[in-house]
């Protein structure tokens, strides 16, 4: 009798097996539906050596009720699961479901009606049915989606449906997009340029694994170097995934990509509309999506026929997930290639130093760019010693860096202030009582935003209205903001340069393509002087008229329990410098700090990236740090306090003794409260030696907790809050 074992997509039931009916053909990677009670739920039909469970005898087995209308995942998707699962100490479940991300994928072929207009009049022109139509012309798509575009109620699109003026049209939800071309442009590439292009072009004719780390300071032209490997892959028919760390960023990338190849690539990321998503998950599948460019999640898409992966700003630490299952899409990018036997490029100006102690061990192949496209120069730096040149009371901008703006302005250039802190101010308190603002479901201030007139927590969302007067003490106009945020950094280039044209570019205002699209029209219209952006504008983004930036306060990332912090630090001011001087104009960059000996500082200032890593990676090795040492996190997590700290003290107490592994903690997180839960953590730090993920499996699942206990581990873990 043929039975088969199934992944479902539940961690707490583990492997299942099942009866195959008479006449149905499954195979490892089908999708199946399997019976559950009285229910129904989806599997993976998996090799059963690989996945352990309990034998159950055959009269006992279910048979399977049918198999998915999708293509069986591919035996190097399903090695990549197994991996990513077993790292990262999660459920091949949870890693599974990543697989399957688009449910109405699942459910086979589907047509959806959308509308179009035909030319036609309605019997009545209200001005809303005018303005309705003179949006619409050119589009199609649903009533819902129209009414949006158009900026009516669906009622008045049902009206000129009703008249005639808008007719269905029958559309194929998963139709395929319009094929790119390999050679619809030929771009000239500088000597460097070429010589890293044919490496790689060759890598994807050898179609073997192999890691390739391109290392171009900004403004070398990294995106045009992959492009020629990415069209050596669309000339043999093989399929392409490039990864970006923003969704923001997707629209710079869109039109370059446009640009070089006539059509658009296939998008992936969390904006998505669900139909959307289900067209390019089938696409995918089937092998007809030939560029997918997407966030951390297109790692783990069904592709057929991959041929090469690009992880562009491969040093980002938000391709690091930090929840569920918390997986670095980095690393994991490097093993689906190593799995499906392709190359790899890791693309940065700022390598993660992990990534370069890859490429000095000979584990990565590494490529150099030391140089900008088309002659351009790297831009001069200056320190701000904000100790000697101090800003006006009440002001956060030193008066050089003022002047440098005023300079910009007359001369018809644009600049860029630079401050990671979104909002308006970090903190709010009475100056009567002494009242601060705090979330209440986190261990942290509420930040306020004056463009929405709101108190915000920027960990779990929660916003209430800036209130008139202090609710402790009731007294009015009381209330003090401290610290600067880059809305108040907006006010003082308003206040100081009355005539200059101020943009805040942060996840507040470029919260989709779309107003990314609108914003780089803008500046690249000349109609913006002056951008006071987050991390958000640190990469990218490439304005020829942008000669000037300034960082407001480059110490700020230095502070807090980050071990990454100097690291992180340097990657964002030299990433947001490199936006400076990227045409013909030459460029500059002034650092405000109160730290100018610090090393991280010191390294900007000289231009020296080397003595910087060169410090850094001494420090790391010291401390037993990656890419030396091994880093663990065990987060425990309940809306309980007393019995948060109850489940954290019994895992400390079971610690295990392990040689070459040190344990710290347990220890209230230094986010203690977020989202409503109570957070202790512990610190694992382990010498390379150690089979870290074994010792915490064996450690972990010797425990029980209550329900409303959480156990989390994070391997290599990027934030320590």
């Amino acid at each position: 009798m043929n039975r088969v074992r199934c992944l479902v997509l539940n961690a707490a039931l583990g492997p299942l097996d099942y009866k195959v009916p008479d006449g149905m053909e499954v195979g490892p990677g089908h999708v199946v539906e399997c019976p559950l009670g009285p229910r129904t739920i989806i599997g993976i039909v998996w090799e059963a050596e690989r996945l352990p469970g309990t034998e159950v005898p055959a009269e006992k087995l279910r048979p399977i009720r049918g198999i998915l209308p999708v293509p069986p995942l591919s035996a190097p998707l399903r090695r990549l699961i197994e991996w990513t699962a077993d790292y990262y100490v999660a459920s091949l479940a949870g890693v599974a479901r990543m697989a399957l991300s688009s449910g109405g994928a699942l459910k086979g072929p589907a047509t959806i009606t959308e509308y179009r207009l035909t030319g036609g009049m309605p019997e009545r022109l209200t001005p809303q049915r005018l303005a309705a139509m003179e949006a619409l012309e050119g589009e199609q798509a649903t009533i819902r989606e129209l009414a949006g575009i158009a900026g009516v109620s669906e009622g008045v699109l049902r009206g000129l449906v009703n008249q005639g003026v808008l007719e269905p049209v029958e559309v194929d939800c998963d139709r395929p997009y319009d094929e790119a071309r390999p050679d619809f442009t030929q771009v000239e590439l500088s000597p460097e340029q070429s010589e890293a292009a044919d490496t790689l072009s060759k890598a994807v004719r050898d179609a073997k694994f192999a890691p390739f780390l391109l290392d171009g300071v900004t403004g070398s032209g990294k995106t045009e170097t992959y492009f020629e490997p990415v069209a050596e892959a669309l000339r043999m028919g093989r399929q392409v995934l490039v990864l970006l760390p923003e969704i923001a960023l997707t629209e710079n990338f869109l039109h370059r990509f446009e640009e070089r190849f006539g059509v658009a690539p296939v998008l992936w990321h969390s904006s998505l509309k669900s139909t959307e998503r289900r067209r390019a998950w089938r696409n995918v599948a089937s092998g007809e999506a030939q560029v997918v460019v997407g966030a951390r999640s297109a790692l783990f898409l069904p592709f057929r026929k991959l041929g090469f992966i690009v992880v562009d700003e491969a040093h980002e630490t938000s391709f690091k997930q930090e929840d569920g299952v918390r997986y670095n899409a980095r690393d994991v990018a490097v093993m689906r290639a190593h799995f499906e036997g392709i190359p790899v490029v890791l693309a940065s100006a700022t390598p993660a130093l992990e990534s370069l102690q890859m490429a000095e061990s000979g584990v990565y192949a590494k490529l150099d760019l030391p140089s900008r496209f088309g002659g351009a120069e790297l831009p001069s730096i200056d320190l701000v010693d904000l100790t000697q040149e101090k800003p006006p009371h009440g002001m956060w901008l030193a008066q050089r860096l003022v002047d440098g703006i005023a300079e910009r302005l007359e001369r018809g250039e644009q600049s860029l202030l630079f401050l990671n802190r979104r909002g308006y101010a970090p903190l709010t308190l009475c100056r009567n009582c002494g009242f601060r603002f705090q979330c209440p479901n986190c261990s942290a201030w509420l930040v306020e935003h004056r463009f929405t007139r709101r108190l915000a927590c920027h960990h779990c969302g929660h916003e209430t209205p800036s209130p008139d007067r202090c609710p402790e003490c009731g007294e009015p106009d009381c209330l003090v903001a401290c610290g600067p945020g880059v809305e108040r950094i907006a006010d003082e280039v308003a206040e100081r340069l009355p005539d200059a044209r101020v943009f805040v570019a942060t996840s507040d205002t470029l919260n989709s393509p779309g107003r990314a699209a609108e914003f780089i029209a803008q500046v690249e219209g000349g109609a913006i002087d002056v951008i006071v952006g987050t991390q958000l504008v640190t990469k990218g983004f490439h304005f020829p008229e942008l000669t000037l930036v300034g960082v407001v306060d480059a110490d700020l990332g230095l502070e807090g329990g980050d071990l990454r912090a100097g690291e992180r630090t340097y990657q964002q001011v030299a990433q947001v410098a490199g936006r400076a001087g990227r045409g013909e104009k030459p460029g500059e960059v002034l650092i405000q700090t109160r730290h100018p000996e610090a090393s991280v500082i010191a390294a900007l200032a000289a231009g020296d990236r080397d003595a910087f890593y060169s410090v850094e990676t001494e420090m790391r090795r010291e401390a037993g740090a990656p890419p030396f040492g091994r880093w663990a996190s065990i987060i425990i997590s309940s809306e309980d306090e007393a019995e948060a700290r109850e489940a954290a003290r019994r895992i400390g107490d079971t610690r295990p003794q392990v040689d070459d592994l040190m344990i710290l903690g347990p220890a209230p997180a230094p986010m203690a409260l977020l989202r409503g839960r109570y957070r202790y953590r512990l610190l694992m730090n382990a010498r390379r030696s150690v089979q870290l993920q074994d010792v915490i499996r064996r450690w972990l699942g010797s425990l029980d907790h209550p329900p409303g206990v959480r156990v989390g581990v994070d391997i290599d873990p990027y934030s320590f809050v």
